[in-house]
């Protein structure tokens, strides 16, 4: 049963109310509903005709209220300009505007009618409080509701992606922001600001990259009808949740023609002078159409858009401002979709968008032009979506298809070199000679079909609503690479001829990159042992053995050959080039009941996924059965008046496994590369990485899907008509995190302590792991292990406070607080890092558990926009950090890694551990101020609207980032700053709509 004190206390949300609140009861559905209550004199009014209608909906639905007054109408389009009409015999007609439905929301309004002829003001006839609906009470999910109205009142970029930063707690970023507790940080390369936690929805539909984990598609930003963000409380319907949930819903036409036509543009004349000679002259355009209206009124809708946006880019070298080259940025961004009401309980819907994307190459600094690649990228997407209405049921079913094509074609063409050099001095050009080493092209395509119901049950005992879905996803990723030259080269700074292997691989070297490490001692024995003449040469003792010691002693001074006559030392030749695919099929399902019954709201639910992965033969190289990931939320209306919730959440997230695991244990027809170490003049292969004669990795039979396991409490309140407040306090641990293992350092069973003086684990050693705990009897046939990470683990705890004023009085705003204290010993994400393939940084050794690098402690957001009178709207976006935590690190591998100590005995195993956990050093605080002033002007045939944004109106180019490998990159020292705000600069805009 509904709370009937609560309803009654409600009111209609006005348009704007809602446009960027924080906001709950986030559901799969693309329909909202209403629940609505009708009184007279504080008495419910039974047998009243409740009619809601929008112009941006196909269908007019009524109800009729019950003995308590109440009535709920489903199978809304969300919208914030619905129109709710009532009327009952013996009392006046009423009706309220600009009510707002929100997709997958059940929100309660509340009115009292006065009797015929009574002669009340309007005032005295609605309920007073113009936001009360903003407290779900009913729900505890945490997230933000943006409309376009919204992100086109305030300075952001014009994209999707961008607006996720005006979510509270979103971490800086340029498309994929971490949010809580989402890895924000990647080993390789030292990446800060994406993550591969998020989950991107389309009109329903799953569009992340089955790959990446990023964003899988691009569109024109006025397509969206309404973007949903959920942060935290993730109900059952949905995948993912340990990062954010970005949910779009398109706009699908109107019983009246309406279309928009635009124009931005921004070039080097509207931007400040740049103080660190890292961008030169540039020029951008973005101009879109949209077009929409009825073929049939109230009965078939169609609407489309065509965007195109370009930009190019003089990069200058960041040491002496010298041009380094132009790039093009070119991109198409399609949509077109087609809306049916068959009858008034049956819609089908049929959509079509395309977003092909021409990038000639890199518009860093630090990307010199030998290393610089292009990229073409884009694909189609199809989707075909049917609702049927019966009464108190609602049944979705869908199909969706995406196509999508990634390449990426090298600028140099000659062989790839990188010169390792030790300690400081080196410069980036003489680090990095050659090409960028590779071109390929790929795709990743995706087909997903599903069914979602919804039924509402009102009982004697409170009201249920039941949700239950089915889908189905087929994923491939297809790729066709070559290396140019046939090979990449690691080498030695010539002047460092005679190196040896042991010192080659010290941490105490100071080399600039590293592409061995003793962990590589077997692999190398053993190629050595295959050779004769290499053999006879390493082993000194005679002894018919290849000992560590021997290998330690190998000397690097060859040039012969060498692309660029530096020393040889490592090298990886593609022996075999062609395409294959891998694939992944996945199938979830999922069952919720929220429950109200007066104040209390329980959702409960299970989330049930199953995924396989099929290597390119057809093959099967691992199936994950059934993880099932319960949640679980209370909430509770404190006083019985709709204004003020305190709630709970728990439940648990899966991070299912992703095609690039499928690539990594499947590419068996693909190709073959053989990583190569010189030994006395000779080439030996010691690795064969991809094809069938060794799999370059297996799936271990015990292998568990990482998971992230929340618990939340929040408390959420009005003040007076307009003002919304909320705090929450977050806590998740990340566990059965995903690594590779080379067995070979981790499971020999007839490994000793002896071996432990050379950095194996050993029987008995607390880093050794037996066999067993893959699910193996014996060695396997592969270079590495898939596997659960034994002590792998990722803290985090946080709490956010939100202050939101809605919009009244002709202004809106928001402001917040996050804090973020994140710990941990692994980055891994869904994917191979190192901590398997190197005892120092297994996460049971010193030093590895710590503050997680890229975290940012303190956040503080806010914005806001005021209308006058005369057609202007000013609005200001502020954004401060207190900088992201990073490990003063080395590269080895291509990999950041922390520096390392001389070797020592660590339980039985000599090793270089790190010399310090990670995390100890905090990058750059800063802050970014922007406005918007937009104008608009009522023409005699629609309206004029005119745009002025200016991006860090201070002009504060502050650093944003600086170096962290301790020998420097070769264009950065030490912790000298690499990225700054960008200087001032304004876009400007102009757009015509009808």
């Amino acid at each position: 049963m509904i709370g009937s004190t609560a309803l009654m206390a409600l009111t209609a949300v006005p348009v704007i109310a809602l446009v960027a609140a924080p906001t709950t009861a986030m559901a799969q559905s693309q329909t909202g509903s209403l629940r609505v209550t009708i009184t007279s004199g504080g008495q419910p009014v039974s047998g009243a005709t409740v009619t809601v209608s929008s112009p941006d909906s196909l269908v007019t639905r009524t109800g009729v209220t019950d003995a308590d007054g109440r009535a709920r109408i489903a199978s809304l389009d969300p919208s914030t300009n619905y129109t709710v009409m009532v009327s009952a015999a013996g009392y006046s007609d009423f009706s309220a505007n600009d009510v707002a439905v929100v997709s997958g929301q059940d929100r309660s309004v509340g009115y009292s009618l006065a009797s015929a002829g009574d002669t009340a003001s309007l005032d005295d006839i609605i309920v007073t409080g113009t936001s009360l609906a903003a407290v779900d009470v009913t729900s505890a999910t945490v997230g933000t509701t943006l409309t376009l109205d919204t992100v086109e009142s305030l300075p952001t970029g014009r994209n999707y992606q961008s607006y996720l930063q005006l979510v509270p707690g979103t971490k800086p970023s340029s498309g994929n922001p971490s949010s809580r507790s989402g890895v924000n940080y990647s080993d390789v390369g030292g990446a800060i600001g994406s993550s591969t936690d998020n989950v991107y929805y389309l009109d329903g539909v799953d569009v992340t990259d089955p790959l990446t984990g990023t964003f899988g598609s691009n569109f024109n930003s006025e397509i969206i009808q309404e973007q949903q963000v959920i942060v935290g409380g993730v109900p059952a319907e949905y995948a993912g949740g340990s990062g954010l949930i970005s949910r779009v819903i398109t706009k699908s036409g109107s019983n009246e023609w309406h279309g928009s036509l635009n124009y931005y543009f921004q070039n080097d004349n509207l931007v400040a002078n740049d103080e660190h000679l890292t961008s030169a002259g540039f020029s951008t355009y973005d101009s879109a159409v949209t077009l929409g209206g009825p073929i049939l009124r109230d009965r078939l809708w169609i609407f489309g858009s065509y965007q195109v946006k370009h930009r190019e880019d003089d990069v200058l070298d960041g040491t002496t401002g010298a041009l380094l080259r132009s790039v093009t940025n070119d991109a198409e961004y399609a949509f077109a979709k087609a809306t049916w009401q068959v009858t008034n309980d049956d819609r089908l819907s049929v959509s079509w968008f395309s977003d092909p994307t021409d990038i000639s190459g890199s518009s860093s600094p630090s990307v010199l032009n030998n290393r610089d690649t292009a990229r073409v990228q884009g694909g189609d997407n199809y989707r075909v979506d049917y609702t049927r209405t019966m009464g108190d049921l609602l049944i979705n079913a869908y199909w969706f298809q995406h196509t999508g094509e990634l390449s990426v074609l090298a600028a140099d063409q000659s062989v790839r070199n990188t010169i390792s050099y030790r300690g400081a001095g080196s410069t980036l050009a003489q680090r990095l000679r050659g090409g960028a080493g590779t071109n390929y092209e790929s795709s990743r395509d995706r087909e997903e079909y599903g069914l979602n119901f919804e039924y509402f049950l009102d009982t004697g005992f409170g009201t249920h609503t039941f949700k239950a879905g089915y889908n189905r996803t087929d994923n491939s990723y297809t790729e066709n690479s070559t290396i140019p030259g046939g090979a990449t080269y690691t080498s030695i700074d010539q002047a460092r001829a005679g190196t040896t292997f042991a010192d080659f691989t010290s941490s105490a070297g100071g080399w600039t990159t590293r592409p061995f490490s003793q962990g590589d001692q077997p692999r190398i024995q053993a190629a050595i042992l295959a050779s004769p003449t290499a053999r006879a040469f390493v082993d000194t003792n005679a002894d018919g053995m290849i000992s560590a010691s021997e290998v330690n002693a190998i000397t690097f001074s060859s040039t012969a050959g060498n692309p660029h006559g530096q020393v040889n030392a490592a090298r990886t030749v593609q022996a075999v080039t062609n395409p294959y695919t891998v694939s992944s099929e996945g199938q979830a399902v999922y069952l919720q009941d929220t429950w109200t019954l007066d104040q209390l709201t329980i959702n409960a639910g299970l989330r049930a996924e199953r995924w396989e992965h099929f290597a390119s033969d057809g093959s099967q190289v691992a199936t994950f059965d059934w993880d099932v990931a319960p949640r679980l939320s209370v909430v509770y209306d404190l006083v019985g008046d709709g204004r003020s919730k305190i709630f709970g959440f728990v439940g648990r997230y899966y991070d299912p496994v992703r095609n690039n695991m499928s690539d990594f244990a499947g590419a068996l027809t693909g190709p073959v590369n053989n990583e190569q170490i010189i030994v006395n003049g000779e080439w030996l292969t010691f690795r064969v990485r991809g094809g069938a004669t060794t799999p370059d990795a297996l799936f271990a039979p015990t292998t568990k899907t990482p998971y992230t396991d929340e618990y939340m409490l929040g408390y959420s309140t009005t003040f007076g008509s307009s003002i919304g407040f909320s705090a929450t306090v977050t806590h998740r641990a990340t566990r059965d995190i995903l690594e590779d293992f080379d067995l070979a350092l981790y499971s020999d069973p007839n490994a000793t302590a002896a071996d432990g003086a050379h950095g194996y684990a050993f029987p008995g050693s607390p880093f050794y792991i037996p066999l067993s705990y893959f699910g193996y009897t014996s060695t396997p046939n592969s270079n590495y292990v898939i596997g659960t990470l034994p002590g792998g683990e990722r803290n985090y705890t946080g709490f956010e406070l939100t202050l939101t004023k809605y919009k009244t009085d002709n202004w809106f705003g928001q402001a917040s607080y996050t804090h973020n204290a994140a710990e941990g010993n692994s980055n891994s994400d869904s994917n191979a890092d190192f901590q398997g393939d190197w005892v120092a940084l297994d996460p049971r050794a010193p030093n590895v558990y710590g503050q997680q690098p890229g975290n940012i402690k303190h956040q503080f957001k806010a914005y806001g926009a005021y209308d006058f009178d005369f057609g202007l709207q000013v609005a200001g976006v502020f954004n401060w950090n207190s900088g992201a935590l990073y490990t003063p690190s080395q590269l080895i591998y291509g990999r950041y890694f922390a520096p390392m100590s001389a070797p020592y005995q660590y339980y039985g195993v000599t090793d270089s551990y790190l010399s310090q956990p990670p995390g100890t050093e905090t990058g750059p605080s800063y802050y970014t101020f922007d406005m918007r002033f937009k104008y608009e002007h009522a023409l005699p045939f629609g309206n004029a609207e005119f745009f002025l944004d200016i991006f860090n109106v201070l002009n504060n180019q502050a650093a944003t980032d600086e170096q962290k490998l301790v020998s420097g990159s070769g264009l950065y020292a030490y912790q000298e700053a690499t990225n700054w705000v960008a200087p001032r600069r304004a876009y400007v805009g102009v757009r015509f709509s009808f």
